[in-house]
């Protein structure tokens, strides 16, 4: 068993080895490129308001999507909501497009990661608080299915961007261009 053992770990201390630095953080920011890239954007596009500055006047549907009981309470006319609902709606939706780009670039990639994270909390606890997600669409740890919305879904990407919290964007980034450029000056 012994000789298994330390056979094990010369084949996989290699291959560790080998991927450290560099695979974890680009596979990371490919399968957030391949699966929530255009989920998040696809979200954000919905709350955009009329015209090029439509990112500063949410429609009502961005109201709906974050404040679904103020905005229900507000007979669905984001006129009778408050500037602190603005900011959080326009700051949301800037933020569902901001975020991904700035993983996608591999610029200052752990902070939008972390940002992604917070985001992502916020994002399930209103599913669940304002729209009501329950049942098998919330989910639970620990049990035989996998992929409910909230619960298993959400920790597998909150995974993934603690990855990129971690250990950066990897190689192939803006921020390791910046940082070679920067110890070159």
């Amino acid at each position: 068993m012994t000789a298994l053992t330390r056979l094990h770990d010369r084949t996989l201390g290699v291959l560790a080895r080998v991927l450290e630095g560099w695979f974890l953080p680009t596979a990371a920011r490919f399968a957030f490129a391949a699966v929530l890239l255009m989920y998040f954007w696809k979200a954000a596009v919905t709350k955009l308001g009329d015209g090029v500055f439509g990112f500063l006047a949410p429609n009502g549907n961005a109201y709906y999507q974050v404040f679904p009981k103020a905005t229900e309470a507000a007979g669905f006319d984001p006129a009778g909501l408050s500037t602190f609902h603005w900011l959080v709606v326009t700051a949301g939706t800037m933020a569902e497009f901001v975020l991904p780009a700035l993983i996608i670039l591999g610029l200052l990639t752990r902070l939008a990661a972390l940002g992604m994270i917070g985001f992502v909390i916020v994002q399930s606890y209103v599913d669940v608080n304002g729209h009501g997600i329950s049942g098998a669409d919330l989910g639970g740890w620990f049990d035989a299915s996998s992929g409910s919305l909230v619960m298993d879904q959400r920790l597998m990407w909150g995974l993934l961007f603690m990855v990129l919290v971690v250990q950066g964007a990897g190689p192939i980034s803006l921020d390791r261009l910046f940082t070679r450029a920067g110890a070159k000056a």
